[in-house]
């Protein structure tokens, strides 16, 4: 195939030490000064606001400069077909039409709100913003009708497919976005340590550490459990929530138990996984959540929030869901799942064990690299007939 690859220019140093002999294919969007102006002007706004109202500008003036590059690309090079993958919100409105090429958008995935019992984190203010938008999303479609227009549109889950806009004339087809590298997130070897008899268990959440996350969930959770099981947490990844957090373990006298890493480069996320015997996630608000399958190729088992995207991978083979009921209850329910896989060393085994041979059967990136590639050739084929 000849693919070229149009992408915004904060990752051209990233993709050009990753695949340097695909310079030549590789075409960047300039970080212009508007650009800059809505950047610095979302990160001063509460989160929700500058989602919704910033958020589309941005992505709007990338659109326009993405299509004028995209127009000249399909004319030099003869392509045959364009692929938008991103944004993957099924909202997001798009420009790509018209350019004399069959369209593939996704997979996308959203349509998420809060948990019933958490809905104070987005606020009135912002759910009525969200309220709106989606609701004036239809109408932006129709004067940017880039989705309505296209040959296929995949997606995730139902939950995306319902959240779709209204008048999308082409296939619709569910292929969840999220894939894994099992060469990296490789199976534990059979000579693992788990530690001297009687030694902690060892959990591990990686994510970015943000408010949805949930991690102040887990912390409390750890702290219910300490005088029932012997246990340390491992936490792997940055954010604005990060100061606060390391204030609520030390509130929490959890200090000698939970170890904040920083960010890590995904090797050592790997390496991290390896050595775990439970993955945690307990985010509010997570429409993928490829760690969770990442987890599961390393073979651990995960505990995760019956909610979202995990809520889509795991199942009782392969891991522990917990219901977000409330802020008071959702860190007993996760303690109540942590203890039953820090008692049952058998279980653990099981579990991952399940969770390994899952991704290796459906999220595997050769396969899904397969998959994708017999949707190119439907399209095309389709195409060519009309």
């Amino acid at each position: 195939m000849d693919a070229h690859l149009i992408v915004h220019a904060r990752n051209r140093e990233a993709l050009l030490k990753l695949l340097p002999e695909e310079r030549a294919r590789m075409h960047f969007v300039p970080d212009t000064w508007l650009h800059k102006c809505l950047w610095g002007l979302t990160s001063r706004l509460p989160g929700v606001v500058g989602r919704v109202f910033t958020g589309p500008l941005l992505n709007l003036l990338t659109q326009l400069l993405t299509r004028r590059l995209a127009g000249r690309l399909i004319r030099e090079h003869q392509l045959n077909l364009l692929h938008q993958p991103t944004p993957v919100s099924p909202k997001a409105p798009s420009l790509m039409f018209g350019l004399g090429v069959p369209v593939v958008f996704g997979p996308l995935n959203g349509g998420m709100t809060y948990p019933p019992g958490f809905a104070h984190l987005e606020g009135r203010a912002g759910r009525l913003l969200v309220v709106v938008a989606r609701a004036g999303s239809h109408l932006v479609h129709r004067v940017m009708p880039g989705k309505l227009k296209a040959h296929t549109v995949l997606v995730a889950n139902e939950r995306t497919r319902r959240a779709l806009p209204r008048g999308i004339r082409g296939r619709v087809i569910e292929l969840v976005e999220n894939g894994v590298d099992l060469k990296l997130f490789s199976a534990p070897s059979a000579e693992r340590a788990d530690g001297p008899p009687g030694g902690p268990v060892r959990f591990v959440f990686a994510g970015r550490l943000v408010d949805w996350k949930g991690v102040d969930h887990l912390l409390r959770a750890v702290s219910l459990l300490r005088a029932e099981v012997p246990l340390v947490l491992d936490v792997l990844g940055d954010g604005t929530e990060r100061l606060g957090l390391e204030a609520l373990s030390r509130e929490l006298d959890l200090c000698r138990m939970v170890t904040f890493h920083g960010w890590l480069p995904q090797p050592d996320v790997a390496a991290r996984m390896r050595s775990a015997d439970v993955f945690v996630l307990p985010s509010l608000w997570e429409c993928g959540g490829a760690v969770v399958l990442e987890a599961m190729a390393a073979g651990v088992p995960v505990i995760a929030t019956d909610w979202g995207g995990p809520a889509d991978y795991l199942d009782d083979e392969t891991g522990i869901l917990v219901k977000p009921t409330n802020p008071r209850q959702f860190p007993q329910d996760l303690a109540a799942a942590m203890i039953r896989l820090a008692n049952d060393p058998n279980l653990r085994q099981k579990l991952g064990q399940a969770a390994r041979k899952k991704v290796q059967a459906q999220f595997d990136w050769d396969r899904k690299i397969d998959r994708i590639t017999e949707i190119y050739e439907s399209v095309l084929n389709t195409a060519a007939r009309r």
